[in-house]
């Protein structure tokens, strides 16, 4: 069973048809990385399946049920967790205070969940350092590490990633990269990743290309042609 499965989804934003009858699956254990150039539907699919946005048409199912009725915050608390483009932190709480709001996804949130774990400072080593630290002073890489651990926390079975290495220093993305395929291997999460990074996409197992709000290619990502890579990535 596919752990996210979407069926020919539809989504509008007013009157402008962004998303075309779009099909895609995700399992547990595995990354799956979504291309395309900007302005395609990319993150409004992934805003689609978090509940942002309403589909007009189509079906999302999570974890063996659908959930197109569902608010936002109850598919986060289902265990689907997403880090938006531009991270989102607040950057007039510590560290430390943005890690502790990802543990809201969990059962009894905040209330009953207030110890970090230990995992995320051997993900994100550099989070220890500066717990006590404003997170609005942060690095960019260092806020997208914050914005990563943050969604772990709630311990998900979906991690959905929006560009996560965009405008981030190389070495910042290497650490990404190897802290996201680690907590495949620990957990058996599926991760959904929207990226332009060739190095990162190359990473995940299988990919989707959009185009004009549709999938237009698919497969291994270990058989990407340099067709494919010159048409839907920006390199």
């Amino acid at each position: 069973m596919n752990l996210l499965e979407v069926q020919n989804l539809n989504t509008y934003y007013g009157e402008s048809h962004i998303l075309r009858g779009v099909d895609l699956t995700v399992n547990s254990g595995e990354m799956v990385c979504l291309i395309g150039r900007n302005g395609v539907g990319k993150t409004t699919l992934l805003k689609s399946i978090i509940g942002l946005l309403t589909p007009r048409d189509g079906e999302i199912i999570f974890d063996g049920r659908s959930i197109q009725r569902i608010s936002p915050h109850e598919r986060a608390r289902s265990g689907i967790a997403y880090v938006p483009q531009g991270r989102e932190i607040i950057p007039y709480l510590t560290v430390e205070e943005n890690l502790l709001l990802g543990m809201e996804a969990l059962p009894g949130g905040l209330n009953k969940n207030k110890k970090i774990g230990s995992f995320i400072y051997d993900l994100f080593p550099i989070l220890k350092q500066f717990l006590a630290r404003k997170g609005g002073d942060l690095s960019g890489g260092q806020q997208q590490q914050l914005a990563i651990a943050r969604a772990l926390l709630g311990k998900p079975k979906l991690l959905l990633l929006d560009e996560p290495t965009e405008g981030i220093q190389p070495n910042i993305v290497q650490d990404i990269e190897s802290a996201v395929r680690q907590i495949i291997v620990q957990t058996g999460i599926g991760v959904l990743l929207v990226e332009q990074h060739l190095h990162f996409v190359r990473k995940s197992d299988r990919y989707y290309a959009m185009q004009r709000g549709g999938i237009v290619s698919s497969g291994q990502t270990n058989q990407l042609s340099k067709a494919v890579v010159e048409k839907f990535l920006s390199v």
